[in-house]
């Protein structure tokens, strides 16, 4: 069977996969920005509910010497996630969930404690946040402060990560979040003290990477800013 055959009968490439998507085959192929990578053939090699990819590319290497890679990339979709932090309580708000990945990679139980976070699904990365936010905490959240934005895993996973803060208050729980039952999500809300959220990242209770990053920029946040007025009376 030719190549261009191959890829008529490859679904998700030339027919449609379980989601109805056809051309899964075509990132990656017109990339011209990097003069020093020329792309040659992407393979779709699972289509499940994300995509895996086999990308062959020749690569300049610095001493000028042309070689040919395969790449396998993960293309989940870029996502958001959010600190809410309470500065008057000096508490954040975070998620405990089971994580299949974390339980099969030595983690003992899977169940992870999270900043809020979720995949873009087509809206920009503020309002995929707050509909996060309300679905998995229950929270309203007002005004978001964009923080960064980061690839978590960029040996193989192609997804960016938006990052936010924003304050929260008890008034602002408005719902009992939770998750959708429907996506199987099963999302407890945890309520912590600053310090005990921090000294989790260091006996290893808390091993998620995006939220070791926001709670470790707050902290930076709030110590350059030096402490609050009512502290200094």
């Amino acid at each position: 069977m030719t190549s261009d055959a191959r890829l008529r009968l490859t679904p998700g490439a030339g027919i449609p996969d379980r989601r109805g998507r056809t051309g899964l085959d075509a990132t990656g192929r017109d990339l011209s920005r990097n003069p020093d990578v020329r792309v040659h053939d992407v393979e779709v090699t699972s289509d499940g509910w994300h995509v895996l990819r086999r990308t062959t590319f020749d690569y300049r290497r610095r001493d000028g010497a042309w070689s040919t890679l395969q790449r396998e990339t993960y293309d989940r979709g870029d996502g958001a996630t959010i600190l809410l932090y309470d500065e008057h309580r000096d508490t954040v708000l975070l998620t405990r969930q089971f994580r299949f990945p974390a339980y099969v990679n030595e983690h003992p139980d899977g169940m992870l404690i999270e900043t809020a976070a979720g995949l873009l699904d087509g809206d920009d990365a503020e309002t995929a946040i707050r509909r996060e936010v309300a679905e998995e905490l229950g929270v309203d959240v007002g005004t978001v402060t964009p923080v960064f934005a980061a690839y978590m895993s960029p040996g193989s996973v192609t997804e960016r990560v938006h990052f936010y803060a924003a304050p929260y208050s008890r008034a602002d729980r408005t719902g009992e979040g939770g998750g959708l039952r429907e996506e199987g999500e099963d999302i407890e809300v945890v309520e912590l003290p600053r310090h005990d959220a921090l000294a989790m990242i260091t006996d290893g209770r808390i091993v998620d990477g995006k939220t070791i990053m926001l709670l470790q920029w707050w902290e930076l946040q709030r110590r350059a800013a030096g402490p609050p007025l009512s502290s200094r009376e």
